[in-house]
């Protein structure tokens, strides 16, 4: 008997599982209803715009960015290739012709009023600053002033019911942030081009004497210069500024001014014609470990003053060559350049604190803040 239930029981076994498997992969087969299939599909109405699309924030700022032309009259000497001395000598009796020479970029709309921020490299030296707008205006546009400390220049043309650009200056944005570059490049009229915001706070590049950079990997062209970066719904962020590149073009290592920089320099040159900045007139230099252990130091932060300008504000408060500049206001002095931006904020004729460490004790002075020169030295 014991034999007989064993040799039935693998075949029953094994049917039960057959069955079960029948109905959980073809229930159809014994006349069950199929199971459904659960997937997830697009919802007809886009509720999320952002993750599809960013059309709305490019109809939101393109009207606000127009392009720039700009021309130059040069004279031109045809004369430069004679070889023929006695012909050199004849042509250059001559009078030069002129001739004109252009170059393009981009600008930024600020206000309805009519004023426009680009960089200074874009329009610099030009004799005509011409700018088209989306809609097909065109206007010649009178130069406001220049800051060249950072490559920014104020535009103003007089057209009615202009556009302007939204600004959002609180420094909020993130590394990864979505942003878009909207310019002229080459000069194939207005295009837009997406990344995300790589890094923030970038200087020491050497591109310009104030250097707070937003950092993007959104391609930027010859000719986008002085173009908005926006972030996803339209504000404006950033003027595009330079690129990265060995060969010249696009390599997703783009450079832009944030907002808040830009706004304050213009309503300066706006206001007063020109940015007027704080100054303390004393050059420094980091504090490497070298340095700390020349100097019997056990810190390798702080600022090591390394000259002084005579009669400037902190040669009047008491600072000396050789001390290191710990704080400034209360807050870390981690590199020369941070102490300058810090310094350049700060209102001629205002005091600030310095902690100074001298001689391996820490000293505060209090300095009064002078107008910066028109040099690009001293911080």
């Amino acid at each position: 008997m014991k034999s007989l239930l064993r040799s039935m029981g693998w075949p029953v076994v094994c049917g039960v599982l057959l069955a079960l498997v029948i109905i959980q992969q073809f229930p159809q087969w014994l006349g069950l209803p199929a199971r459904d299939i659960v997937l997830r599909e697009v919802s007809e109405t886009r509720s999320d715009m952002g993750l599809v699309s960013y059309a709305s924030g490019v109809e939101r700022a393109a009207p606000a960015v127009v392009n720039i032309y700009t021309s130059t009259q040069t004279a031109s000497r045809a004369n430069q290739n004679f070889d023929n001395p006695s012909v050199r000598d004849y042509a250059d009796s001559l009078p030069n012709p002129e001739r004109r020479q252009s170059s393009l970029g981009s600008a930024v709309i600020l206000n309805s009023d009519g004023y426009l921020l680009t960089n200074n490299h874009v329009i610099a030296g030009s004799d005509e600053i011409l700018v088209a707008l989306q809609d097909g205006r065109e206007a010649l546009a009178r130069l406001i002033g220049t800051d060249p400390e950072t490559d920014l220049a104020v535009l103003k043309i007089d057209l009615p019911n202009l556009p302007a650009v939204t600004i959002d200056s609180r420094d909020q944005q993130r590394i990864g942030d979505v942003v878009m570059a909207i310019g002229n490049p080459f000069g194939l009229g207005q295009t837009v081009t997406m990344g995300i915001i790589s890094a923030t706070g970038r200087n020491q590049l050497g591109l310009n004497t104030y250097e707070d950079f937003i950092q993007t990997d959104a391609a930027i062209n010859q000719g986008n210069s002085g173009g908005a970066l926006v972030d996803a719904q339209g504000n404006l962020i950033g003027i595009n500024t330079a690129i990265f590149s060995q060969a010249g073009s696009a390599q997703g290592i783009g450079f832009a001014i944030p907002a808040k920089l830009a706004v304050e320099v213009m309503q300066a040159i706006i206001q007063h014609g020109r940015v007027i900045r704080g100054w303390l007139g004393v050059e420094v230099q980091p504090m490497t470990p070298e340095l700390a252990e020349s100097f019997g130091l056990d810190i390798s932060q702080g600022i090591v003053v390394a000259s002084l300008y005579r009669n400037g504000p902190a040669w009047n408060a008491g600072l000396l060559p050789g001390d290191v500049i710990l704080r400034i206001d209360d807050k870390p002095a981690t590199s020369g350049r941070q102490a300058m931006n810090q310094v350049a904020r700060a209102k001629p004729g205002e005091s600030i604190k310095l902690n100074v460490l001298r001689n391996g004790e820490e000293i505060s002075f209090s300095a009064e803040v002078g107008v910066r020169p028109s040099f690009r030295a001293a911080s």
